[in-house]
């Protein structure tokens, strides 16, 4: 079967759905490759760099298999081959118009953007391969507009406080903009209405900012929309953080449903003269309430809001390359004979998720997909789980201490006195070494161990002692010694010194 890769029409587009690298990726399914001349400039792939990969350059419409960014154009799909696959982002949760028309041609067409939120899928998710990117941009954008330096110093001429940066939904376009910001020498804060990923936001060096309520996390891996109680428990928080920031990035979005409208007209009113609101929910609407899609506006009180819908787009040749390896993950998933023949099958629920039309026939919505991709476990297979361990009675615990401790006293007492004086050593040792390292923090437990290989060193001294005794054998095992022992040390200091340049900040 033949693959054609499509030019964009969409006004702006920059991305294509294949780059040089991808149709060599495509070509080893047993595809041939078509691309439409020119279809790769907008992100920097010559036709020529096409064609060393071995595509030709020619009519895409008349190929077996069509693959897009966006939808194509009313005239491009009157010139799709009758039986042809159609593979873009289609947007039909949103565009009941391209789902109807396409539904009255005779033809299939998946839709990139429906695919399922699972884990097996994930490599095929252009949702979140675009919100990575975009995210990142959103604050090279906010950086742009901001015109000061996110990262504070003190210097001879006087102190730059760092810029503040609250970052509304912790995603996959969130938690990007979180590691860009913070990268950059911000203070980030950010919330999500799931308390569950204050972890991954604390991970990528933010505060996560809390409010007493939980979220419900829907069928298809997203937060549900908020109750009218959270939106009240919310509001204020939302207007405090806005306010107290100098750059606000929204990336709130509910499947199939207008974006909710977080920041208000009074937040923005009341914040700062110069600061900055990348909206990135800008295509559904904006949340914030002065958001113009695809446009810059200054509010009254100099605020710009940045609606740019196009950030993944401005980070072309990156974006393009992630797309078209999500476009190789799904037609290899197609193609189970690696033989350049595509086969849809409904029972897989990746498939399934994706099909708008079948051969002519409306298919959209899909069944719902539940959010874990682990396949059931037959009934018969299932093996009962083993019965739950009591914990261990204060009691019985002082018992197997006491016990201890008189096993050890009566080994003090039966040994020789030097031996007395190690083992009382030894003992001291445990217990000081318990209190101490139970009170490090996990994060800080793999420097704490490497720190503590130096204390090899005494091997060294040992061996030492022991070099110059006149004994070719002894010579050599304490030589032996001493140079294993030295790399244990130095090896222990330089792991020590990586770890801890992870928690600091340059």
């Amino acid at each position: 079967m033949i693959i054609g890769v499509l030019k964009e029409a969409r006004a702006g587009e920059t991305r294509v759905a294949a780059t040089p690298t991808t149709v060599a990726a495509l070509q080893k399914l047993g595809y041939q490759v078509v691309v439409e001349p020119g279809a790769g400039e907008p992100a920097g792939f010559t036709n020529g760099a096409y064609a060393e990969a071995g595509a030709e350059l020619r009519d895409p419409l008349a190929a077996d298999v069509v693959i897009g960014v966006n939808p194509p154009t009313l005239a491009q799909r009157d010139r799709l081959q009758p039986g042809a696959t159609l593979i873009a982002m289609l947007n039909p949760r949103l565009d009941d118009g391209i789902v109807a028309d396409l539904a009255q041609r005779p033809i299939t067409a998946l839709s990139m953007d429906a695919v399922p939120r699972i884990s097996r899928a994930q490599s095929m998710d252009v949702l979140s391969s675009m919100a990575n990117v975009a995210g990142y941009r959103a604050v090279v954008e906010a950086a742009h507009e901001f015109g000061r330096m996110f990262t504070g110093q003190v210097t001879a001429a006087g102190k730059i406080p760092p810029a503040r940066v609250f970052v509304v939904g912790a995603g996959v376009a969130g938690l990007a903009a979180i590691g860009a910001a913070s990268a950059m020498g911000a203070i980030v804060r950010a919330f999500d209405v799931r308390p569950e990923v204050a972890e991954q936001v604390a991970s990528m060096g933010a505060e996560f900012v809390e409010i007493d309520f939980e979220a419900e996390v829907s069928a298809d891996g997203y937060a549900k929309e908020m109750t009218a109680e959270q939106e009240i428990a919310t509001a204020a928080m939302y207007d405090e953080e806005a306010r107290a920031a100098d750059i606000v990035i929204t990336t709130a979005l509910i499947p199939g449903r207008p974006a909710p409208k977080l920041i208000t007209e009074e937040t923005i009113a009341a914040m700062r003269n110069g600061s900055v609101i990348v909206d990135m929910a800008a295509a559904n609407g904006g949340n914030a309430a002065l958001t113009k899609t695809d446009e810059r506006v200054v509010s009254d009180n100099g605020v710009r809001i940045l609606g740019y819908t196009d950030l993944a787009g401005r980070l072309a040749a990156q974006a393009s390359q992630l797309y078209g390896t999500n476009i190789v993950n799904l037609l290899k998933l197609l193609t189970p004979g690696k033989d350049g023949e595509l086969v849809l099958d409904f029972d897989d629920v990746v498939q399934r998720g994706i099909t708008v039309v079948r051969d002519g026939e409306s298919t959209w919505p899909p069944p719902p997909v539940q959010v874990s991709a682990a396949p059931r476990t037959p009934a018969a297979a299932t093996v009962p789980a083993a019965e739950p361990k009591e914990p261990m009675s204060p009691g019985k615990r002082l018992g197997v201490v006491a016990a201890a401790a008189a096993v050890l006293f009566l080994l003090i007492g039966v040994a020789p006195a030097q031996l007395q004086l190690n083992l009382t050593v030894f003992a001291l040792a445990i217990v000081i070494g318990y209190y101490v390292i139970g009170h490090v923090h996990h994060a800080l437990h793999t420097p704490l161990m490497s720190v503590t290989n130096a204390i090899s060193g005494i091997i060294v001294v040992g061996a030492l002692l022991q070099i110059g005794k006149g004994d070719t054998a002894i010579t050599v095992i304490s030589f032996v010694a001493v140079l294993l022992a030295c790399i244990n040390i130095f090896g222990g200091f330089a792991v020590t010194r990586r770890m801890l340049a992870m928690f600091s900040r340059s």
